[in-house]
């Protein structure tokens, strides 16, 4: 069974990002188009997954309940729209953990194909960095780069992985993924 999917980046995909991280609810804003674009995935038949980086929570600037409420804003807003978000994955460790889920390991993902019973060879996978495209690739996954977040500075810096397909925003992505070649 093949099963339509796209894998998100959260924060500078579908949301502002911060320099600072996204702390509260309060800080979380969505970037304009992006929850349209979640909605029109959803009714085109893709189930969406998010693949979110957190390492805040390592650093000890914010726990899981307010995890949990930013995440929970973002779905409802999803949901107001007429969309879903069909499951939500994250990373809170830090970088010096060194663990298998946090991009650019693939570990997300891996649960992501599990859960959804799925090959990922050929599913977008939009991300703002460098990391988000090369666990897209490390997997067999479509790496879109979206240039809302840091995605300008990535493209800019170079060493995208060669397939990667480029893009202005998740809205622009998403009319690209649901429109027929």
């Amino acid at each position: 069974m093949t099963v339509k999917l796209v894998i998100l980046d959260r924060d500078g995909v579908i949301n502002f990002d911060s320099e600072q991280y996204i702390k509260s609810p309060a800080e979380w804003r969505p970037i304009p188009g992006s929850i349209e674009a979640i909605a029109r995935l959803n009714q085109n038949g893709f189930r969406i997954a998010v693949a979110t980086n957190q390492s805040g929570i390592g650093r000890g600037l914010f726990d899981m309940a307010t995890l949990n409420a930013i995440n929970d804003k973002m779905m409802e807003m999803v949901f107001r729209q007429g969309g879903r978000i069909d499951a939500l994955f994250f990373c809170p460790h830090t970088a010096a953990e060194k663990c298998t889920c946090r991009k650019p390991a693939t570990g997300m993902y891996e649960e992501i194909a599990a859960r959804f019973h799925t090959e990922l060879k050929g599913v977008p996978c939009i991300g703002d960095s460098l990391k988000d495209l090369q666990a897209a690739e490390a997997v067999g996954g479509q790496p879109i780069l979206v240039l809302t977040g840091k995605g300008a500075k990535t493209k800019a810096e170079g060493g995208v992985p060669k397939k990667t397909q480029v893009f202005a925003d998740l809205a622009a992505a998403s009319i690209h993924i649901i429109t027929p070649a």
